[in-house]
């Protein structure tokens, strides 16, 4: 087992925060390609804030092995379902006291998820074709799909991004950090994205947000384990879900449906995008007696959960939901407070999963049948 790899940092055993790096010419923000800092030399650690690829010796993944099940006696099943009762009332806590201050812009989103702004084409290495597809025929038939749903529309003229021909939904925004970012960068006309939080002050303070433009984004309340609820999209209708550090968050037992709900939300060749916690994680390993929930699952100290996965079980998942892997790959970077002379090593786990494209009718006694014409 390693350690983890490219974007995002998390603050001292919680969430996801960011550590960029600026361009010393131009003092623009700017970030390698996935897996390309490796650490040869450890005498140069303290050289760069992270590297990528770092290998844990078989005593650091015993320690972390034991240092999870020593904390994995699982709180009282009232207190559990105290937590899970008053998981809203937890989530408005955290966003009345942080508001925009405790994340950063996701300044990697592009890097790792072209998808956000295809028309950007910043990273094409790291958005791979589902294998056995020609690159040529699977664009144009992409294409022709979301000409084909926008032409649709929704059944309601006026509902917001009812004309749309790129369609992102974010569950989870919280206060804007991917939003806005994808707001800026892609200036398709045709792009409406939909972002959605469990609280409702994380949405209004996206609302409230001065780059919030109800023209092309519409924030609204969602709980992402109510599979019952309804979005305000039509089955079959995104390009783009983004999962960002979310489904942690959930019940373990309520991921799966939340999970096959979304799917159904995608359009014929629509993609998944998920970025979260990997098992073994630091902020995991950071978790004291008393904070283990059941199996990988821990509340944090300000009520807020949050689950630690392992690539197969997001791959059983996402599978499940009738959806085909175009990646799954382990983030393992190692972090490095150069003040503080401190390494952390973190985990985090990437997916994009695929609802498959409708192929197109092959023509009886056409050339893709292999007949051959009498001449």
């Amino acid at each position: 087992m390693a350690a983890p790899h490219a974007v995002v940092g998390v603050e001292a055993g919680s969430r996801e925060t960011e550590l960029p790096e600026s361009d010393p010419a131009t003092g623009e923000v700017k970030r390698p390609q996935f897996g390309t800092r490796f650490l040869t030399d450890p005498r140069q650690v303290f050289q760069h804030n992270a590297w990528d690829n770092v290998e844990w010796t078989e005593e650091q993944e015993a320690s972390a092995k034991k240092k999870v099940l020593e904390n994995s006696q699982p709180l009282p099943t009232e207190k559990q379902e105290e937590y899970e009762g008053r998981a809203n009332e937890y989530w408005n806590d955290f966003y009345t006291i942080h508001e925009n201050r405790f994340f950063k812009d996701r300044h990697w989103l592009f890097t790792e998820f072209p998808e956000l702004a295809p028309q950007c084409s910043l990273n094409n290495d790291s958005h791979p074709q589902v294998s056995g597809a020609d690159d040529s025929q699977q664009d144009s038939l992409e294409r022709e799909q979301r000409i084909d749903v926008a032409a649709l529309s929704l059944t309601d003229d006026d509902a917001p991004g009812s004309s749309a021909t790129y369609r992102i939904l974010e569950v989870g925004c919280g206060v804007g950090n991917t939003v806005f970012p994808i707001l800026k960068t892609n200036n398709d006309p045709g792009l409406f994205v939909y972002c959605c939080d469990f609280s409702s002050t994380a949405v209004e303070l996206v609302k409230t947000n001065p780059e919030y433009d109800p023209g092309r984004c519409l924030a609204f309340v969602h709980d992402l384990s109510d599979v019952e609820a309804n979005y305000p999209v039509h089955d079959g209708t995104l390009d783009v879900i983004v999962l960002i550090f979310v489904l942690s968050a959930l019940h373990p037992d309520k991921m799966q449906a939340s999970i096959r709900r979304l799917a159904r939300l995608l359009k014929p060749g629509g993609v998944m995008l998920l970025r979260d916690y990997g098992r073994y994680d630091m902020a995991q390993l950071r978790f004291k007696k008393g904070r283990c929930l059941s199996e990988n699952f821990y509340v944090r100290g300000d009520g807020t959960r949050v689950y630690f996965f392992t690539q197969d079980e997001l791959h059983e998942m996402f599978t499940e939901a009738g959806l085909e892997k175009v990646q799954n790959l382990v983030d393992r970077r190692l972090q490095v407070n150069r003040g503080k002379q401190l390494t952390m090593y973190r985990v985090w786990i990437q997916c994009k999963y695929r609802k498959a494209p409708v192929q197109p009718a092959k023509t009886e006694g056409s050339p893709l049948c292999g007949r051959r014409h009498p001449t």
